[in-house]
């Protein structure tokens, strides 16, 4: 088994993705920080070994930066992937450069966690493989392994930041809301909001998934699998309701 340590200063979030880890076939939680500080202690207890890391990029008593360096300054043998929102270049580079092996952007869904975390297992089995010396495509298909397929685009006239905004709208709400009604907040087009009438399992089944929306239960649906939330359907045109 992968023993993972979770860290995020967000409690929703570090449950949330501590369930995910929980999900996925070969990995289990070893421990939860809600801070930096707590994170470096966690991985210098010798007493509960770590192999990898799920750390925020952002968190009120130090970076997620930070964090990744003193854990290479300390000589301790663990993986990271960076799970955050943070996704200027210059952080992407820094995290690179500190030996981050995976850079997970929220919101996303469990299928895209599930998808890092399988590539990510894929590597350990081709390193416990691997013995003596490597040959080139040993080497290429070890690193090969921990690239992911990008994921499918979303539909015309959608963008990662639509997305982005009507998961945060479905995770303030406090009573169910409909697409429309989330377009007008937003000042989006009308036929944005139709477009989510018309493939709700494209943007409002990843919407409900997200963790930016954590607080948003998870349940079997017609059209958005196992991983996503409710999505009701109201009377009326453009009526998907977010629950």
């Amino acid at each position: 088994m992968i023993r993972v340590l979770v860290v995020d200063d967000d409690a929703l979030a570090l449950e949330l993705h501590a369930a995910y880890v929980g999900r996925v076939p070969g990995f289990e939680v070893v421990g939860q920080a809600a801070g930096a500080r707590a994170a470096l202690t966690a991985i210098a207890d010798a007493a509960r070994p770590i192999d990898l890391v799920l750390l925020d990029m952002t968190m009120p008593d130090g970076g997620g930066l930070d964090v990744a360096r003193r854990v290479r300054a300390m000589g301790a043998g663990v993986d990271i992937i960076a799970v955050t929102a943070v996704r200027d270049a210059a952080t992407v580079r820094a995290a690179v450069s500190t030996g981050v092996v995976q850079y997970l952007i929220k919101p996303f869904t469990f299928a895209a966690f599930r998808e890092r975390l399988e590539a990510y297992r894929a590597y350990v089995e081709g390193l416990d493989r691997a013995a003596g010396e490597a040959t080139q495509s040993e080497v290429d298909a070890l690193l090969g392994s921990l690239r992911t397929v990008a994921a499918p685009a979303l539909p015309k006239g959608l963008s990662d930041e639509t997305l982005q905004a009507v998961a945060d709208r479905v995770r303030t709400a406090s009573t169910p809301v409909s697409s429309t009604e989330v377009g007008e907040r937003e000042g989006m087009s009308r036929v944005t909001a139709d477009t989510w009438n018309t493939s709700p399992t494209s943007v409002a089944c990843a919407a409900s998934r997200a963790t930016a929306a954590p607080a948003v239960p998870r349940s079997r649906t017609p059209g958005c699998g196992a991983d996503a939330g409710p999505l009701r359907h109201a009377r009326g045109r453009g009526r998907h309701q977010f629950t």
